[in-house]
């Protein structure tokens, strides 16, 4: 079993939600990733997301698209992921961990090879967005093996017959996009989002978080009413290209104790 189940379960007993947060492994170096994850967890957040820098990527916005290329250019790779997670797990084996990125990667070192690697280090699951739940058999069965959750996403176009295929795939917990588009984006319809995510819940035994769009307690309590666990990505990633790394390091921080504050008067 990986962290995620308990961490859910311990945060549903006391009626609160889940803060999953995501940063750019490695940007802009990657002596900043892992003394942010701590300052993260410090901050009120529950599970951490960390992006795998990928030259490609399909689902990202501008924001977190230029993340990656900045951690690539800082010297980060698929091996400084695991380093990074492995290093974070030196003073933290509580917070559950997922990595989020491409396939490619993956297809390059080899499904066992991978799982092997990120187990390891520490990880709990692993998001691949372009991989789809009817072409993972092989991969969740490997990450089974090492006790790490594939963890999918449902768009909101996504069918009633599709959720239940992803409610058979899908460990750990399903992340539901909370609109039609890239990540960090503004056109967030928090009414629609949530009745998509209640009817999601009804056909899933497991946590459904929310993200895309969420960016004040506004959009976080508004969804973070129905669903299980509120993700926060391009507003914590967006101050590391406007700002000295010191102060995008603060605004990071500040920003998830905003949410955080936000999600506790729900409970």
């Amino acid at each position: 079993m990986s962290r995620l189940q308990p961490r859910f379960a311990q945060l549903a007993e006391s009626s609160r939600k889940a803060l999953v947060t995501y940063v750019m492994a490695g940007d802009p170096t990657p002596s900043v990733t892992v003394p942010l994850l701590h300052d993260l967890v410090r901050a009120g957040a529950n599970v951490l997301e960390l992006g795998m820098p990928f030259s490609d990527p399909m689902a990202d916005g501008p924001v977190i698209a230029a993340a990656a290329e900045r951690a690539l250019a800082g010297g980060s790779s698929t091996h400084t992921v695991f380093e990074l997670v492995r290093e974070f797990r030196q003073t933290d084996c509580e917070t559950p961990v997922v990595l989020m990125g491409y396939l490619n990667p993956v297809e390059i070192m080899g499904y066992e090879a991978f799982a092997r690697r990120a187990h390891e280090a520490g990880v709990d699951g692993i998001l691949l967005v372009d991989l789809p739940p009817e072409e993972s058999g092989n991969w969740s069965e490997v990450l089974a093996g090492f006790d790490m959750d594939p963890i999918f996403l449902v768009a909101p176009t996504t069918t009633d017959q599709r959720m239940d295929h992803i409610a058979q795939a899908a460990r750990g917990f399903v992340y539901y996009v909370s609109l039609k588009g890239v990540t960090g984006s503004a056109a967030l319809n928090t009414d629609e989002a949530a009745s998509r995510i209640r009817l999601l819940k009804s056909r899933l035994s497991i946590p459904v978080g929310v993200g895309f769009g969420i960016h004040d307690r506004t959009t976080a309590q508004a969804l973070g009413a129905v669903a299980d666990a509120v993700i926060v990505g391009s507003a914590l990633v967006r101050p590391f290209a406007e700002q000295s790394v010191e102060l995008a390091h603060q605004a990071a921080v500040a920003k998830v104790q905003e949410l955080r504050q936000a999600l506790d008067e729900l409970a």
